[in-house]
Formats: C-alpha cells, sequence, structure tokens
C-alpha cells in the first residue's frame, strides 16, 4: 500500500486540476469525465482521476455523491452516461471486471458454508477443485488472524473476524484492482479501528491498487495514499488531500497534530462540498 517511511506530513494535492493528479504513465486505473444519471437524477458530473499501480485511494462525499454508483462503474458492473474508465488500458466493461475484485459493504457469507470455504470460494469460481482451492487459502488463515476458524460457521464469527474472511477471498481473487465499499460500516467503533490497523498491515503484505469508498475521514486519511472528496449529489471531485507522514500503531497517527490538521481540512471540505 506504502512504503514503511513516507516524506514529512503532506499537503492537499494542489498544482493539479482535481482529480488530474499524476502523469498518466503506470496508472493502473484512469477516469475520465465520468457521468452517471439514474433517469433525471444525476448522481456523478465530470469525475476525473488516476489510480497508480499499487496506490490505495480513498473516496469521501455525503451520502447519495454516487461514490458506490462510481465502484460499480469502474468494475464494469455498470456503464456510465458519460465519461471512460480504463484499467491497464482497457475499457470494454468485462474486460475492466476480470481485473477487479469488489467488496461490497455487507461481507455476503454463505451462511452454510465455514469460513475457509467461503474464503476460497474466489478459487473456486477460478476453476480449482475443493481440495486445491482450501490448501491455497488455508496458509492465509494464520495471517490473517484467522487460524482455527477455519471451520467455524459465519454465524460462529465475530463482525471483525467476517469482514477478514471477505477480505481474504477478495485478495484470493487475485485481480489488480480492490474495490472496497464501506468495509467496516457495519462494526462498532472499537471494531473498526482495530479492523483499519489489520487493513493497512494486509495491504502492506499484499499491495494493491486499490479504490475505496468510506464515510470516515479518519478511516480514509488512515488507510490511503491519498483522499478524494466528492461534492454532494451529482458528485464531482473537489478536493484531494495526502497524509505522507510514516503509519505507525493508529492510536498514535491520528492524534499527530499534522494528521488533526489534515482531517480537518478534509471535514471543511466535505462541509463546501454539500452547499
Amino acid at each position: 500500500m506504502r512504503a514503511a517511511t513516507r516524506a514529512p506530513v503532506g499537503e492537499p494535492v494542489s498544482q493539479k486540476r482535481p482529480g488530474e493528479t499524476g502523469s498518466g504513465a503506470g496508472n493502473e486505473l484512469a477516469m475520465r469525465a465520468v457521468g452517471h444519471r439514474f433517469g433525471e437524477l444525476e448522481v456523478l458530473a465530470d469525475v476525473s482521476l488516476r489510480v497508480a499501480e499499487r496506490e490505495v485511494v480513498a473516496l469521501v462525499g455525503p451520502s447519495g455523491c454516487g461514490k458506490s454508483t462510481l465502484l460499480e462503474i469502474v468494475s464494469g458492473l455498470r456503464e456510465p452516461a458519460a465519461g471512460s474508465v480504463a484499467i491497464e488500458g482497457e475499457v470494454d466493461p468485462e474486460e475492466r471486471l476480470r481485473r477487479c475484485s469488489y467488496m461490497p459493504q455487507r461481507d455476503l457469507l454463505f451462511p452454510w458454508l465455514p469460513a475457509i470455504d467461503n474464503a476460497s470460494l474466489a478459487l473456486r469460481n477460478r476453476g480449482a477443485r475443493r481440495a486445491a482451492a482450501r490448501a491455497g487459502a488455508a496458509p492465509l488463515f494464520e495471517r490473517f488472524g484467522l487460524a482455527g476458524f477455519e471451520w467455524s460457521r459465519p454465524a460462529e464469527l465475530s463482525g471483525g473476524m467476517r469482514q477478514r474472511v471477505a477480505f481474504l477471498r477478495t485478495l484470493l481473487a487475485d485481480k489488480p484492482v480492490l474495490l472496497l465499499d464501506e468495509p467496516f460500516g457495519s462494526l462498532d467503533t472499537i471494531t473498526r479501528a482495530e479492523m483499519q490497523e489489520w487493513l493497512a498491515s494486509a495491504l502492506g503484505d499484499e499491495p494493491r491498487t486499490v479504490l475505496l469508498v468510506t464515510h470516515d475521514v479518519e478511516e480514509a486519511l488512515y488507510l490511503a495514499d491519498r483522499v478524494v472528496v466528492l461534492s454532494a449529489r451529482p458528485g464531482r471531485v473537489i478536493r484531494e488531500l495526502a497524509f505522507e507522514a510514516p503509519r505507525g500503531p493508529r492510536t498514535h497517527t491520528v492524534t499527530d497534530p499534522a494528521f488533526a490538521e489534515l482531517r480537518e481540512r478534509a471535514l471543511v471540505a466535505l462541509s463546501e462540498g454539500r452547499r
């Protein structure tokens, strides 16, 4: 996700038009002037954004501003009404879908399957037999803090464990781009904080190009290399922010004065975007 150490605290990305950061060279994901509407309701307007290979970008914005719709468009599950999206240069929706793993807001684990079979579904979908799929998923259970729970049903797992199983399934799909839609939105505050720290570590171990949707500004700044702020509907890119100091334990990072200052700037941008 990011190097273990980074330059001193970052500033808002200010030398380029919002949504147009990066030179384009080596970018994994590129959106150009994306717009969308449902009937007469316009939900996205002129969204342009580049996400580089192995970069983590978080989208924040008011409810209803089109964040989840944008993930569906990127994944190829929905085509934009205007503009274009390319992943590794491919604009065809089926080709984009082949390159994306999409983790929706709910974990969507099958209640009748044990954790190891839920996690290894991605391998089964790629043609592996059950035994081979289990063998492929099993070594990751210890790394993901799930050792000993391989045969537990979802109802026997905590909310955080269920999210880990869902994320493990997403990683095992082995796609270059991860699309995460409020992955911790249903968790309590303490568990959510623990999962944020865990996800930061997991993405450090298993780097991917990530587009993360969240309502939590603090979560976005802690997990992402860049935070993109969208306006109220129709969603437009209005600000980009980056906290570039080294990430330590979550409690130390989020109480850093520079982090707090950047969080306040993000909240101000969100407030301005609602007008």
